[in-house]
């Protein structure tokens, strides 16, 4: 059994994150993929319609472990909709989980996004934190649009310094 690290990442930041936990917890990481490439404009009226796209491996794959720790992205204040399927997962078979991810496009908080991953999955996450690149980024610098933000790549070190800050919070705990 176990636990799972499952991300689900448009740029690849969330991805790496993920995959950066995976390693420090011994942890398997699986990465959701959709079943067909979708275009921007496709993902955005997705959201606004409240979609979910097909994805891979299917979402009962989380019935073989203890635990789930999800990473993914936040559109539009909401979770990625490619995580809604293994949230409704746990919806109808309900498991200990937590969400953690690494925005670009927000400038301010998602005040509403731990109701709405609540809502989705018929639960509190046991631990939620949810980054932004702006807190990453120093005080000078130039990326300060959601355009700046949203196609900002972390390099090996950023990721690092979000590990580290993942091991301070409850997330860490939880795993």
């Amino acid at each position: 059994m176990g636990i799972a690290v499952i991300s689900y990442s448009l740029t690849g930041n969330n991805r790496k994150l993920a995959a950066a936990v995976a390693a420090a917890l011994s942890a398997e990481h699986i990465e959701i993929c959709l079943a067909k490439p979708s275009a921007t404009w496709t993902i955005i009226l997705g959201m606004v319609l409240g979609r979910t796209p097909k994805v891979q491996p299917h979402p009962s794959v989380l019935e073989k472990y203890d635990r789930v720790l999800f990473f993914a992205p936040v559109w539009m204040g909401k979770v990625a909709s490619p995580l809604r399927a293994y949230l409704r997962q746990l919806k109808t078979r309900p498991q200990p989980y937590a969400f953690a991810s690494i925005s670009g496009g927000a400038l301010n908080p998602n005040p509403k996004l731990a109701e709405d991953i609540s809502n989705r999955a018929g639960a509190k996450p046991a631990a939620f934190l949810n980054l932004y690149i702006t807190d990453l980024l120093p005080p000078d610098s130039k990326a300060t649009t959601m355009k700046d933000t949203s196609s900002y790549l972390l390099n090996d070190g950023e990721i690092k310094k979000l590990v580290g800050l993942l091991e301070a919070s409850p997330v860490w705990s939880f795993c």
